[in-house]
């Protein structure tokens, strides 16, 4: 089985996109001739055509090429994660502002608006690469019909298609109001108003699906097929609140068997080539090692900053998880969420759940697959040690989990700086998880309480399977395992039949939260749920140094309703101006509500 990895990029063909600074909202330069613009005569085949869909595969991470590195991470965590309940930034007060910035819900300063600039910038890019493929893909058919096959014709098209929408969903995700661009726009100034990005989408995950095959294309595990166009069309129905037409799209997939839960959670986030495509994946980053690269950045370089600041991965302790997130994991009496049954009591520890306080508390047991604890084992490392945080005073004494590659994988990058943050494990951006969840939510709006409830215990029994095995030990063990000193695992089943759509909607929600924790989801899920400024002013009346759990949000602003939407980048509505009939420049692009003053 072949992997689709990017450094085919420079053995297939060396490809040169041109694209302006700020991507589609761009300066008078673009009526000059362009630097490094694609020579058409070396591309105009099949071999250039699809090193130009590799590069828009590529565009799934930080590439080097455009936006901030941690701004264009494929899990995005700097948007989704550490402005919500899960995490903090992490580090240390005065590293990377920015996101210090973004987590503080303090979105109007200059290091913000660079982090939000580098992020627009970055997506805006993977358009524009997506788009190039197919402009290249008519030129090269329009001039040689039998150059390239009909089947590979409609796959390249459909391929590229999944691409433009997806970059185009994480632009609407973050600021809703955007320019939807084909390949057929010749205007790189498009008014961000009245567009219906959600029927855009619809209508290129369509046609993607009616184009692709089943299967991935050559055998390239991690392309994109029917399948995932299919499944990310029911992620795009949720987001728009189209829960009927979700329904349709994703109910086939729980029969199928094209996707299915990974039989425990070791293999979920890992670095093992053995379970990197698994049977959960949908579409991930395809994360690259030890390719040639000599500086390592076909690795998932968007996550490198998220590791132990000490033991044996050297940097950066960003992307600390909350003591709100460890809390969440407590379970009660019947294995089930204490934050359903004691919505009152279940945040009110401060101190640190190490090994020694947990050791006879009930937890989810994927608490310990999605946090580094202090004396539990770190996946198949040694235990965590205090040592590994960087500033426990800031942002406490947690690490993130998932996206750290196991010692045994080979996972490692060999180059690089800090090469010990770089390595070929997959970044998932959709899962079968996922869907599965917000298949569980349609049918809850829908009032199909008790498929919801099937649902939810699926992905339960998953979860009861296994836990974090002992340090020298398999990695994976039964919850009950007596090498298990750390923590008391319990996973219930929801077993008295949901009537309440408020319960059960409320159950979903938890489980998305266990489930996908520290995944990039959480922001995006609070605000889409109508339970942002609630849920986050909450976190930050009890997330405080006061209370023991450190200072990271001593200056954030109040969340507000404006805080719903991210401002656009000062500079993208600069580059958005247009010239009236009278000669004055006018924006093309308007402002979201409650940032009119640009930042």
């Amino acid at each position: 089985m072949k992997v689709l990895r990017w450094s085919r990029l420079l053995s297939k063909t060396a490809v040169l996109i041109f694209v302006c600074g700020a991507t589609y909202a761009c300066d008078e330069f673009l009526d000059a001739p362009p630097q490094g613009a694609l020579d058409e005569g070396t591309l105009a085949n099949q071999d250039g055509v699809e090193g130009l869909l590799l590069a828009a595969y590529r565009g799934l991470d930080w590439n080097g090429a455009s936006g901030f590195e941690w701004s264009h991470s494929a899990s995005n965590w700097a948007f989704g994660s550490i402005p919500s309940d899960d995490a903090h930034k992490g580090s240390t007060a005065g590293d990377q502002l920015g996101a210090q910035d973004i987590q503080n819900y303090n979105w109007s300063t200059g290091e913000a608006d660079d982090y939000l600039n580098g992020r627009w910038q970055a997506l805006y890019d993977g358009v524009v690469r997506a788009n190039a493929v197919i402009t290249l893909l008519n030129k090269v058919v329009d001039a040689d019909p039998d150059e390239i096959s009909d089947a590979d014709r409609e796959g390249i098209r459909g391929e590229a298609l999944v691409l433009r929408a997806h970059y185009h969903f994480e632009l609407w995700k973050m600021w809703e109001n955007i320019a939807y661009y084909t390949e057929l726009d010749t205007d790189t100034r498009k008014s961000n108003e009245g567009v219906d990005v959600a029927g855009s989408l619809i209508s290129d995950l369509d046609e993607a699906a009616g184009l692709l095959p089943a299967t991935q294309r050559y055998g390239d595990v991690g392309r994109v097929t029917s399948n995932t166009a299919l499944a990310y069309k029911g992620m795009v129905q949720v987001y728009a609140g189209d829960y009927a037409g979700a329904l349709t799209t994703l109910r086939p997939f729980t029969t199928n068997g094209v996707y299915a839960l990974e039989s425990d959670f070791s293999k979920v986030w890992t670095g093992f080539p053995a379970f990197s495509n698994g049977l959960e994946t949908i579409l991930a980053y395809q994360a690259s090692a030890n390719d040639g690269a000599p500086d390592g950045n076909n690795a998932n370089y968007g996550e490198r900053l998220n590791f132990p600041n000490g033991g044996p991965f050297g940097c950066c302790g960003f992307h600390q998880p909350t003591q709100n997130l460890v809390n969440y994991f407590r379970v009660d009496a019947n294995g089930l969420p204490l934050a359903l049954s004691d919505p009152a009591g279940w945040n009110n520890v401060d101190t640190e759940w190490d090994a020694a306080a947990s050791g006879a508390v009930a937890f989810d047991p994927r608490v310990d697959w999605t946090v580094g604890r202090d004396d539990v084992p770190y996946k198949d490392w040694e235990v965590h040690q205090a040592g590994w945080i960087r500033d426990v005073a800031h942002a406490g004494p947690y690490s993130p989990k998932k996206t750290a590659y196991e010692s045994g994988s080979g996972a490692v990058s060999n180059v690089g700086w800090v090469n010990t943050q770089l390595s070929s494990m997959n970044i998932h951006i959709y899962r079968y998880a996922d869907l599965l969840l917000l298949l569980a939510e349609a049918e809850v709006e829908a009032g199909d309480l008790e498929n919801a409830r099937a649902i939810v215990n699926q992905i339960r029994t998953r979860a009861a399977v296994a836990a974090q095995g002992p340090v020298g030990g398999p990695l994976a063990v039964p919850i009950d395992d007596p090498s298990i000193t750390w923590a008391n695992y319990q996973v219930g089943q929801y077993t008295t039949p949901w009537t309440d759509p408020a319960a059960a909607r409320a159950a979903v929600q938890a489980e998305r939260r266990l489930e996908l924790a520290m995944e990039g989801k959480r922001f995006f899920d609070l605000r889409r749920w109508g339970i942002a400024e609630t849920v986050l002013n909450n976190f930050l009346g009890t997330e405080t140094a006061a209370a023991g759990r450190g200072s990271a949000t001593s200056g954030a602003q109040a969340f507000a309703s404006k805080h719903l939407l991210y401002p656009i980048p000062s500079l993208q509505i600069e580059l958005s101006k247009v010239a009236d009939e009278s000669g004055n420049l006018v924006d093309r692009l308007v402002q979201n509500p409650g940032w009119a003053v640009a930042p």
